[in-house]
């Protein structure tokens, strides 16, 4: 049987050196990163999301559901996919800013929780043809709701940070609401 002596010299210690190596070698490249990407900047946008699940304009389609979905008091098991507007102001006739693509699921037996996986795709101004993606709970029945962006992609390279979302309105009767959004994020 080999000595531990033996092992940590002939195993234990090579394999250190090259984590270490690996380690130097991922720190120099995302400084280099760094230098190529530039700054690092901090944004703060602020739109509003328009789920439109009835009516002549749905934004938003129902794609699964479970068998006991209807029986759930939370709608527990609903998949549904969104094209949701975004726009400046509160109105649907307000200043097209981009879309949220995506889907979100009803993903708690206890609460209205959902969870979202949205790309936020803007399509004018300043931020045309960049987008950011939130993926996390949205616990829809609080006053504010705080999501996690992960990533983004154009002006938005590399960002993270996260996303308050406050109902401004929701019609009871059809399902369909606006959301406010104050988004803050760092990206290169």
């Amino acid at each position: 049987m080999a000595s531990k002596a033996y092992l940590a010299a002939t195993f234990i210690v090579p394999a250190l050196l090259l984590l270490s190596l690996c380690c130097l070698h991922i720190a120099e490249a995302e400084a280099e990163a760094k230098v190529k990407l530039g700054r690092e900047k901090i944004s703060h946008l602020h739109f509003y999301f328009h789920d439109l699940v009835s009516g002549k304009n749905v934004t938003a389609v129902k794609v699964a559901s479970a068998p006991t979905t209807n029986s759930s008091a939370t709608l527990f098991g609903t998949v549904m996919v969104m094209d949701d507007w975004l726009t400046e102001g509160p109105a649907a006739t307000s200043k097209m800013v981009g879309r949220a693509q995506g889907i979100y699921v009803s993903s708690s037996q206890e609460k209205f929780h959902l969870l979202m996986a949205s790309t936020f795709v803007f399509e004018s101004g300043k931020y045309n043809g960049s987008t950011l993606a939130m993926v996390g709970k949205n616990a829809a029945l609080e006053q504010v709701r705080e999501m996690p962006i992960v990533g983004g992609s154009g002006l938005f390279r590399l960002a993270r940070g996260y996303a308050l979302a406050r109902t401004h309105s929701l019609e009871l009767n059809t399902g369909n609401a606006v959301v406010e959004y104050n988004v803050t994020v760092l990206h290169y």
